[in-house]
């Protein structure tokens, strides 16, 4: 039973509990905390809830906001100048080393001053009630201040814009400053003197300093290529593009790349000649990040060398996707993608390269379908994301992907991801899965969605078992996006580059179109970020009667034909539609998707 005098007592207790957003049971351990907290400066309740019970901290601190009438600071990046931030930056540093720490401890911001009363200072902070606040308003010289709330989601975004966090290992790496001496002597590698090149600090803060810039830019890839008996490139792949970051010279590659298997799981430093894939796992800026390790031989230029090529796969969690609404299903696509995976049973097939989004698009599609009645399997080499709500199976030398597969059906399944249909075998189970009640997800690499239902043909399933088991086949492809700090109208298009599309171009001059410029926040390229395509083969009843008749091999034309009188649009048309809504480029479709 709630006090009738808790309004009184303690108003942030009484107005969550008033909007449900804490319960009855919780109020009283919160208040319980309250009368015992033993911390040198007396915490209040939201305090309480964020920091010892873990409240969501936005959700908690807005309501406080608005009890107190603190106004909320709404940031939008990219339409704050960049001279703002520049001032903001300039007041932080000109405060000297300790308010600075105070500032960023305590997350507070000097955003700007009031421009109608002189010498009144915003002070925007993600706790409006921290008791730190006049301490710090007085160490910034403020004669007046005004507090305003700001979420902690968009304080971290504006910080790391204004002062992007250091990469210590880097500064290690610069600091030492290693010589380091290389015998040019032919023969076979002298592995002692490798331990001593590995055992340097400046190696481990290399390859640690990699994996942190690597998380920090957003990178999907970190690449680790010798070129020499001396020389090293390091580079990352952004927005789908690779970018040289650093070149290690007067270094043995052998030696960078023993520190990677070092600093990996499963990995053995002597073997030099097979290919071995092995796993990291840090913590970056507050986050979980997993790291996926390929190694693989590969010629060199020197007898007495054994090259080897890494490449890292980056796993961050926090780009899982899982509003279906975020992954830029648009018009029939969206429609269709819907109903497939509404269905009760059936197959949702995703088709593209390596690296086109299968398994985002995937995985945001279980997450629609996630719920406690359902038993949800997922059966991948390897694990990329974790999935909450399913059972991921583990896989290793003891059971592999077949064996899993094979299993799966004796495990009580409602809702199946395969990770991808590698042969018949796998396809076959995948397929019957669909087929005997269960809704399945699986990946293929196929150029586009007819072109799927003829590998699958060409695998040996029955055309029967194709044309009724299927839901959906989407092919997907992502394409950079547009920076929307310095995109520009196109005013005189390219008659060559709209001649090779096909494309009128009286017709495009009624839309905005848009091309890339390059300025500072998208590193010159013009493009910021990449958004998804998709060109969605539903299948209708005619499509299924297309496939059931199928002779010696499939028709794709037909399927093509009739997919378009349905609705479907192709790729490259997908594409097109983001550049009419000023998202991407022509040039940029024309690079990505090939001709129908």
């Amino acid at each position: 039973m709630i006090d009738t005098n808790l309004e009184m007592t303690d108003k942030i207790g009484y107005l969550l509990f008033k909007k449900g957003i804490i319960d009855a049971a919780m109020l009283e351990k919160a208040l319980n905390a309250k009368a015992n907290d033993k911390s040198k400066i007396k915490r209040n309740l939201a305090q309480i809830l964020v920091q010892d019970f873990k409240y969501d901290h936005d959700t908690i601190f807005r309501e406080v906001a608005i009890l107190y009438a603190f106004r909320e600071l709404e940031v939008h990046l990219d339409e704050i100048p960049p001279e703002k931030l520049n001032a903001i930056k300039v007041m932080i540093n000109g405060a000297g080393d300790q308010m600075k720490s105070q500032m960023l401890e305590h997350k507070i911001i000097p955003f700007m001053f009031d421009e109608r009363i002189k010498d009144k200072l915003i002070l925007a902070a993600i706790d409006p009630t921290d008791r730190n606040i006049p301490k710090i308003a007085f160490g910034l010289n403020a004669k007046k201040y005004e507090v305003l709330y700001i979420r902690k989601k968009d304080y971290e975004k504006l910080i790391h814009t204004i002062l992007p966090p250091e990469n210590v290992y880097l500064k290690m790496m610069e600091e030492a400053a290693p010589e380091i001496q290389i015998d040019k002597d032919e023969g076979t590698l002298d592995e002692d003197a490798l331990d001593a090149e590995i055992n340097k600090s400046a190696l481990i803060n290399l390859v640690e300093g990699a994996l942190v810039e690597g998380v920090r830019r957003g990178a999907s890839d970190i690449h680790f290529v010798p070129k020499a008996a001396n020389r090293t490139e390091i580079s990352i792949r952004i927005d789908g593009n690779l970018q040289l970051w650093h070149v290690q010279e007067g270094t043995l590659p052998e030696a960078i790349i023993a520190v990677v298997k070092d600093r990996s799981q499963g990995m053995d430093r002597f073997e030099r000649e097979r290919a071995q894939d092995g796993f990291i796992q840090r913590e970056i800026d507050g986050h979980i990040i997993r790291f996926r390790v390929s190694v693989l031989p590969m010629v060199g230029t020197e007898l007495k060398n054994k090259f080897e090529s890494v490449v890292i796969r980056i796993l961050d969690d926090r780009k899982v996707i899982r509003d279906l609404e975020k992954l830029g299903l648009t018009g029939y696509s969206k429609d269709a993608f819907h109903k497939a995976i509404t269905q009760p049973q059936g197959m949702v097939i995703l088709t593209g390269p390596t690296g086109s989004g299968k398994s985002t698009t995937l995985v945001a599609a279980l997450y629609q379908v996630i719920d406690p009645t359902v038993n949800v399997l997922t059966v991948e080499d390897p694990v990329e994301y974790v999935i909450e709500g399913a059972r991921q199976l583990k896989i290793g030398y003891k059971m592999n992907f077949e064996q899993a597969i094979r299993s799966i059906l004796r495990h009580d399944p409602d809702i199946v991801l395969v990770g991808e249909m590698r042969d018949r075998e796998t396809a076959d189970i995948a397929i019957k899965l669909a087929n005997t009640g269960h809704l399945t997800f699986s990946t293929l690499h196929t150029n586009d969605a007819p072109s799927a239902v003829a590998r699958l043909y060409k695998m040996g399933i029955e055309p029967f078992l194709i044309a009724y088991a299927i839901n959906i086949i989407v092919a997907q492809r992502l394409i950079r996006r547009l920076c929307p700090d310095c995109k520009r109208k196109v005013v005189n298009f390219d008659e060559v580059v709209m001649d090779a599309a096909k494309l009128n171009i009286a017709e495009w001059r009624n839309y905005n179109i848009y091309e890339p410029k390059g300025c500072d926040r998208c590193g010159g390229t013009g493009y910021k970020g990449r958004l998804a395509i998709h060109e969605a083969l539903y299948f209708t009843k005619e499509i299924r009667q297309i496939i059931v008749r199928s002779g010696i091999e499939v028709d794709e034309e037909r399927i093509r034909a009739q997919a378009r009188a349905d609705g479907t649009l192709s790729l490259r048309e997908a594409g097109f539609e983001k550049v009419r809504l000023g998202l991407s480029s022509i040039e940029e479709v024309l690079a990505s998707t090939s001709e129908d």
